[in-house]
């Protein structure tokens, strides 16, 4: 008999303009008449009063309203132990660090999780971990799906734009994990979920049909990174979206004097890691071309040396994580790629 596999996806999912206005109603359709509400540090102010509106007008009492500086277990531990048991829901609104403590919170208490990005940087507003800090470092930790995720298009499209390269760069990551998941499979056994990684390709080509800066794309873009979550969820890991370019941007984290945004990191390394796999390598770069991400890298280069020793340190980065990078003579050939390809030299000002 073929054992059976219980998820849990967002029960409420809204990706339209004036979302945010909404917000309330939603809470209050569900019943969910009293939230605890964790905002980004520095969030627009325009933004805040819109949901402090909405919450207001549909009679949401907010128990906490938090403002989050950092994303740290022991932040998210202390807004844990200060709920009310009157509280009904948990809701994230601004960037990640914000959706991030909110969503890990939500998950300790068990209460249901309302991820209301307002901007599309990554695929974390919609996926089973959480990205914090424990006593000062980097950790993913196990979390569940938001129970609704409220994406105000309108909003999300007014972001600057490096955070929607970010974004593109961390969807067109998942062509380069799913190879080196499949890579895992033949090497050493990894067993692959077929089905999540089907769900994590296709994510991709569905940006790849209209990767523009409208209201379409931005509907686009949300909505393939959301699926990209649940594909994790799916399979009970992050392979079908982080593979090797994942580890080099971790590496990154750990050791750059000025890191970037995790999805121009992963983007770069993605593009470095398809020339490694011969995979997709001028599918990935037309795409960024067309996007306008390699001029957002031009326009702030990275550090030759400094994504030499982060390649040479993302195979330690996790145990019995089979990548690209794991090949013999693999590191030595990457570290020769951001020489002799000119996308590569040209993101670190060559």
């Amino acid at each position: 008999m073929i054992a059976k596999t219980q998820i849990g996806i967002p029960s409420l999912v809204r990706a339209k303009a004036g979302a945010l206005d909404r917000l309330g109603i939603y809470l209050k359709r569900n019943d969910h008449l009293s939230a605890v509400v964790l905002v980004s540090h520095g969030m627009v102010p325009a933004y805040v009063e819109r949901a402090r509106a909405t919450l207001a007008a549909n009679g949401i009492a907010r128990d906490h309203w938090v403002e989050v500086e950092e994303a740290s277990f022991e932040t998210a531990a202390e807004l844990f132990q200060s709920l009310r048991k009157e509280t009904k829901a948990v809701v994230g609104l601004g960037g990640g660090k914000a959706l991030d403590v909110a969503k890990y919170v939500a998950f300790l208490a068990r209460l249901p999780y309302y991820a209301t990005p307002t901007s599309l940087s990554n695929d974390g507003f919609c996926s089973p971990q959480s990205s914090l800090t424990m006593r000062g470092r980097r950790k993913s930790l196990a979390a569940a799906l938001p129970f609704g995720v409220i994406i105000d298009l309108e909003v999300c499209k007014d972001a600057p734009r490096p955070l929607w390269m970010s974004g593109v760069g961390d969807l067109a990551s998942k062509i380069t994990a799913v190879f080196d998941w499949k890579l895992a499979f033949h090497a050493v056994g990894e067993p692959v979920d077929d089905f999540a990684a089907l769900l994590s390709d296709a994510t991709v080509y569905q940006y790849l049909g209209q990767p523009t800066f409208d209201i379409q794309g931005a509907r686009l873009l949300s909505t393939s990174l959301m699926f990209n979550g649940i594909a994790m969820e799916i399979c009970g890991s992050s392979r079908p979206a982080s593979g090797g370019e994942h580890l080099i941007s971790h590496a990154l984290d750990a050791i750059s004097a000025r890191p970037r945004l995790h999805g121009l990191q992963v983007g770069v390394a993605t593009y470095l890691m398809s020339l490694l796999q011969r995979n997709e390598s001028a599918r990935i770069d037309r795409l960024f071309d067309q996007a306008g991400f390699w001029e957002t890298i031009k326009a702030d280069p990275f550090s030759r040396d400094e994504w030499a020793g982060a390649i040479r340190m993302a195979p330690s980065i996790k145990e019995d994580f089979y990548t690209a990078l794991s090949q013999e003579g693999a590191i030595d050939r990457a570290i020769a790629l951001l020489d002799s390809d000119d996308r590569l030299r040209a993101c670190f000002g060559g």
